[in-house]
């Protein structure tokens, strides 16, 4: 049974080494986490900004929790609470991703569900979920949720697909 919940100091180590996995899908699994200041520091800043708290410049209130299956880290979650003008084109309220060792088990979809009851519990009605249009693993993902596609929009060189999802 998967279940997502917020980082610990006790999943450093774990955190630590599936951000180094996913680098080389270019995809940041610690959102702002800098070695220089540390995992703890790192955790209480994910606290704070789920609060609305020390947001830096472009970015909204957010969770960044882990997704846990018996213990073992097999991806994460980003819950966006609100939206700016650049969330509202390519990325929406939710990002999550998988570690590699874990893919194609099903876990995209449950993280992407249980990371819409987040959004539900602080009455958001539906969701904004993107992925880029090459990748249609992320798309069945999304339309397993309920996902229903809006458009297909150009910024830079990248083609981001838009699906909005109901949270209930």
């Amino acid at each position: 049974m998967l279940t997502i919940r917020p980082f610990e100091i006790e999943d450093r180590d774990e955190a630590l080494l599936a951000r180094t996995e996913l680098d080389a899908d270019d995809f940041d699994f610690l959102l702002g986490y800098s070695f220089r200041r540390g995992f703890d520091e790192y955790l209480d800043q994910l606290a704070a900004h789920e609060q609305g708290l020390g947001i830096p410049d472009g970015w909204v209130p957010s969770a960044l929790w882990g997704a846990f299956v018996d213990g073992e880290l097999v991806g994460r979650t980003c819950i966006r609470f609100e939206l700016n003008d650049h969330l509202m084109q390519v990325s929406g309220h939710i990002g999550y991703g998988v570690r590699p060792a874990y893919r194609r088990r099903g876990y995209a979809t449950e993280i992407l569900r249980l990371s819409m009851e987040q959004l539900a519990l602080r009455g958001i009605e539906k969701a904004l979920v993107t992925c880029d249009e090459q990748n249609t693993a992320s798309a069945r993902t999304i339309e397993a949720n309920g996902g229903v596609l809006e458009n297909v929009i150009q910024v830079g060189e990248e083609r981001t697909m838009r699906f909005w999802v109901p949270t209930s």
